[in-house]
């Protein structure tokens, strides 16, 4: 170590001696920076564990740490799509007019022959529609006011449910009959036997049930537990022995909601953590706890629902609530530092 001590010395002009006329300014100022940085660590690495340890106390034998949790961010994920705005309904309503547009100057036998069950399927249906299509209103671009196509503001046609009648009503679906036991096609909206699409809205929407998995269908939902001192938050608990986020996850899930749920724990790492700082020390095994960091793992919910009897983690009561419902059930502090690791839907 003496010879590139001496060297260096000698090329920057130490203990007295002159600076080396042949080393250009960057070059000497690079050398220099370096001998700052090897001088800078050595005095790190000789310097007491005490002066650059995480935290310590001013006790030799106390050392301040944070007990650390894992919590889990259990979420259902939307059932079905969202609702449109009323820019996309009018959107979707324009592109099948213009679909409608070019379709009407081909003849019908281009679409079905002459004499077949199709085509005069087609006139019985056209006569009733006024329109080849029955899902974009009364159109007809034959008549002298055929350029008028534009949506009238309150107009239904662009509606998600008006266009759901329009089919269901137009649909022919084959039954038996009772007393010939033959089948029968029966047509028109009064007398059409079809399964309708299930509400957009459920029986928990309307009833307010927030324990329920059958509530804000196009939304994101998450579990959250309350405790035994009433503070709700995701389901979380103290890591054991040398546990792993993912296994204690697992664990967590079980000892929380029960048995009957079928959930999976996504990856490894955390997607996010909390800290929370006690009023107070508290001392556990010479160490003395000055907070608790709880980090998070994203899971998801495939089937079943949380049953909180003979929990091990001492929670009370549990909901599954939108992004936009946690912040009126946890306080603020908690919700700040947890809300980035939701979905916005």
């Amino acid at each position: 170590m003496s010879a590139p001590k001496n060297s260096l010395k000698f090329l920057l002009g130490g203990n007295g001696r002159p600076i080396n006329s042949s080393i250009c300014r960057s070059c000497r100022k690079s050398i220099s920076s370096r001998r700052q940085y090897a001088s800078t660590a050595a005095a790190v690495a000789e310097a007491p564990e005490s002066i650059h340890s995480p935290v310590t106390s001013s006790s030799p034998s106390t050392q301040l740490a944070y007990a650390l949790r894992a919590g889990v961010v259990l979420s259902r994920p939307p059932q079905i799509t969202r609702t449109l705005t009323p820019f996309e309904k009018s959107f979707f309503l324009y592109q099948k007019r213009l679909n409608e547009r070019l379709s009407l100057p081909f003849t019908r036998y281009f679409y079905y022959r002459k004499g077949t069950p199709s085509e005069i399927d087609y006139k019985a249906k056209i006569k009733s529609r006024l329109t080849p299509a029955r899902d974009i209103g009364r159109y007809n671009p034959y008549l002298d006011d055929g350029w008028n196509d534009e949506v009238l503001v309150g107009a239904q046609e662009s509606e998600p449910e008006d266009v759901m009648e329009k089919l269901l009503g137009d649909v022919e679906v084959p039954v038996v009959n009772k007393f010939q036991g033959e089948q029968e096609q029966e047509k028109g909206r009064g007398d059409a036997v079809a399964a309708r699409p299930a509400a957009r809205e459920t029986e928990a929407d309307r009833t307010g049930d927030l324990r329920s998995l059958d509530r804000a269908l196009e939304r994101t939902l998450y579990l959250v537990v309350r405790d035994g001192k009433g503070r709700w938050g995701f389901p979380s608990d103290v890591l054991v022995g040398k546990e792993s986020l993912h296994l204690a996850a697992e664990r967590i899930l079980v000892q929380t909601g029960g048995i009957n749920m079928n959930t999976w724990v996504v990856g490894n790492a955390p997607v996010g953590y909390h800290e929370h700082k006690y009023p107070k020390y508290v001392a556990k095994g010479g160490v003395s706890q000055i907070g608790e960091k709880t980090f998070f793992m994203k899971a998801r919910i495939m089937a079943g629902q949380a049953n909180l009897e003979g929990n091990k983690l001492g929670v009370e009561d549990f909901q599954w609530l939108a992004k936009e419902e946690i912040p009126k059930v946890v306080d603020s502090f908690y919700w700040s530092q947890t809300r980035n690791m939701l979905s916005a839907r």
